[in-house]
């Protein structure tokens, strides 16, 4: 065994969170783990290493997902940051009211609420797509689904990408998200049943723990995690759809004319441009991949976008076609840990991409403004300049 080639290149350096791939690619030829002295971390590269990793709880903890010790600390006790059993029950309190029976009761709703949303802004003819489309919808609806009111209803996007901030490196970025991320923990630390809107899921977490199906005071936890783990990436995905429609309108006319490819549609965005490239685990013992060491206590940067751009795995990686269906694409993560509100997720991103595919013949966009971030990689602002309705 030997040990993993060195890189110098920086996980967290504004240019590779801004554009990631120029380093993954460079990473995933050095080889399927690369140790990154300027992060002190084991990187994970290629696409078959980050999936085995993902579904090895045991040799690779959720203790340690974010890059810094205070967060993981602020997680711990979460469904987030913990192994089996522990995790087992956390989680299903968690998945009980996003399971497929579940959702399938919210599909009708959210679909309108989509068409409805896009309708409106392709009657304008022009519109901000972030802040009109990408924010505005999934937000509304986790809100309504997890009953938030009032303040909290207004601080959940501050809140929302506070909480992903906080799990990079101990930088700027995470420095001045802490005291952001802070009013979350302590609004979920200190929530109660009747703060949330009755007949919510939110309430139905509570009931499960007054019932005993999950340990005490851990509702809030749970609630945390709808809004800290889920509502900042799937606003970058929906933000992606409207970005890559816009710049590949030959995509959009395939899902146009096949309207059955818009689920493909959605796993390429996420298979293409993932949300979220770089996540954490902790080696719980010296660990052999790809013939050489991970050393028992490294801190892991699982590379998420790095594996669903490997040439290994996906013929042509670095085009956006829609048929391809990656159905196996990482953007959720994998394993035990994968990400508990996909189902939620692909409900809007789908009737999102319905609606535009519905409406829409081409989209004209101008340039895409982005902004660094620790986690979430996602578009600040994205001009539509003009709407060819259908």
């Amino acid at each position: 065994m030997s040990t993993p080639p060195t890189s110098d290149v920086d996980l967290f350096a504004d240019d590779v969170v801004l554009d990631p791939y120029p380093a993954h690619a460079e990473l995933r030829e050095c080889g399927p783990v690369v140790h990154l002295p300027r992060n002190d971390v084991y990187a994970l590269t290629r696409y078959d290493v980050v999936r085995d990793a993902l579904a090895d709880w045991e040799s690779f903890s959720s203790a340690s997902i974010a890059f810094n010790p205070m967060a993981n600390e602020a997680l711990t006790g979460t469904s987030l940051a913990s192994d089996p059993p522990a995790h087992t029950q956390l989680r299903a309190a968690l998945t009980e009211n996003l399971s497929p029976r579940a959702l399938r009761g919210l599909k009708a709703g959210i679909d309108t609420k989509a068409d409805a949303l896009v309708a409106e802004l392709v009657e304008k003819g022009s519109f901000e797509a972030i802040d009109a489309l990408a924010r505005a919808f999934p937000l509304a609806v986790v809100a309504d689904l997890i009953g938030f009111t009032g303040h909290v209803r207004a601080n959940m996007l501050r809140w929302g990408q506070a909480a992903m901030q906080v799990l990079g490196p101990m930088n700027q970025r995470t420095a001045e998200n802490f005291p952001i991320a802070g009013e979350l923990y302590t609004w979920c630390s200190q929530v109660k049943a009747e703060d949330l809107a009755e007949g919510s899921v939110g309430r139905g977490i509570f009931e499960a723990e007054a019932r005993g199906a999950i340990p005490p005071d851990t509702a809030g936890h749970i609630i945390h995690q709808y809004l800290g783990a889920g509502v900042d990436s799937t606003i970058a995905a929906i933000g992606n759809i409207v970005a890559l429609f816009a710049e590949h309108p030959d995509q959009l006319a395939l899902v146009r004319a096949d309207p059955t490819l818009v689920p493909a549609a959605f796993n390429e965005v996420l298979r293409y441009w993932a949300p979220i490239n770089t996540w954490g685990r902790l080696a719980t013992k010296d660990v052999e991949v790809g013939g050489t060491v991970i050393p028992a206590g490294a801190q892991v940067a699982v590379l998420l976008g790095a594996g669903n751009r490997d040439p290994r795995h996906y013929d042509d990686p670095d085009t956006f076609l829609v048929e391809r269906n990656p159905v196996d694409h990482l953007g959720f993560g994998y394993g035990p840990h994968g990400c508990a509100g996909q189902g939620l997720a692909r409900l809007e991103a789908h009737a999102v991409i319905e609606a535009l595919s519905r409406r829409v013949e081409r989209l004209v966009a101008g340039p895409e403004v982005r902004v660094p971030g620790n986690t979430t990689r996602s578009i600040e602002a994205l001009p539509v300049l003009e709407v060819i309705p259908a």
